[in-house]
């Protein structure tokens, strides 16, 4: 990720911590479920990219054991201080716009981060490029546009709101870059950059109590783009996270994309 474009969700800001748990949460299994069958087992040298927060790393960490090495990069480091301990190596590192951290990886990883990326071709590229001969690619990113509501039962004036409020985060997303459509393209990218072996499944969650923490955390870290914008008063922002405290909505998040690939 880059703030040239002004990144909308800073790692710096307090609700970025609950995000990275309500990611955790929804998302975890399934990343956990194809890196194990991909055979990740000690000695393996891994890169993971954006790792915003530690729950993914500490995984690799414990994988890899000692004789092993996890390269943990992100714009901002805030959140891995953590994990900075063998095997795990925390580095400041812009994927979009620097040289891969390392080469002969045998596992380059990405969770929601390329959407955000203006240069997605090239950090694409750099992620292949650290790769081994063989070498296993798993890229994971949302496709809001695909699914674009936070209340897919839309049967109500909270759903409406809460739907109007996500139109308006989804703005600001692509004010800044994002493409709100990049997650249905992964396998297509995959194959063209020369990967075999290219897979891709998808996971959407709903009515989770991890989408109600995700949302509220979400809309709270947005709140004064979506006032500043005009999209979204005070009072409305105020009336949406009283309705999700409830915790009677029934939420869902952008389907998450993963798709993987090897290294000829």
């Amino acid at each position: 990720m880059t703030r040239t474009d002004g990144y909308l969700l800073d790692n710096r800001q307090a609700e970025a911590a609950e995000r990275f748990e309500a990611f955790a949460a929804l998302f975890d299994p399934t990343t956990f479920r194809h890196l194990e069958g991909f055979g990740i087992g000690s000695g393996w040298r891994c890169w993971e990219v954006g790792a915003g927060g530690t729950s993914v790393v500490s995984w690799l960490a414990k994988k890899v054991g000692p004789t092993g090495k996890v390269v943990a990069t992100d714009i901002d480091t805030t959140c891995l201080t953590a994990a900075a301990r063998p095997p795990v190596d925390v580095r400041v590192h812009d994927v979009s716009a620097q040289e891969p951290p390392g080469e002969g990886f045998d596992l380059v990883h990405a969770r929601l981060v390329l959407v955000h990326v203006p240069d997605r071709e090239r950090a694409l590229r750099s992620m292949i490029k650290s790769l081994r001969p063989g070498g296993r690619l798993l890229l994971e990113d949302a496709d809001p546009a695909l699914q674009p509501l936070t209340c897919p039962d839309e049967y109500g004036p909270e759903q409406q709101l809460a739907n109007r409020l996500r139109q308006g985060f989804r703005r600001l997303l692509a004010d800044r870059g994002a493409d709100l459509s990049y997650g249905r393209t992964l396998p297509r990218l995959l194959r063209e950059a020369g990967l075999r072996q290219v897979a891709a499944d998808a996971y959407f969650p709903l009515a989770s109590p991890a989408c109600a923490a995700l949302e509220s955390a979400t809309i709270r870290q947005i709140r004064g783009q979506l006032v500043t914008a005009g999209l979204a008063t005070d009072e409305e922002v105020d009336r949406h996270l009283a309705n999700v405290a409830t915790g009677t909505m029934d939420l869902a998040t952008a389907p998450l994309i993963s798709a993987w690939g090897r290294k000829a």
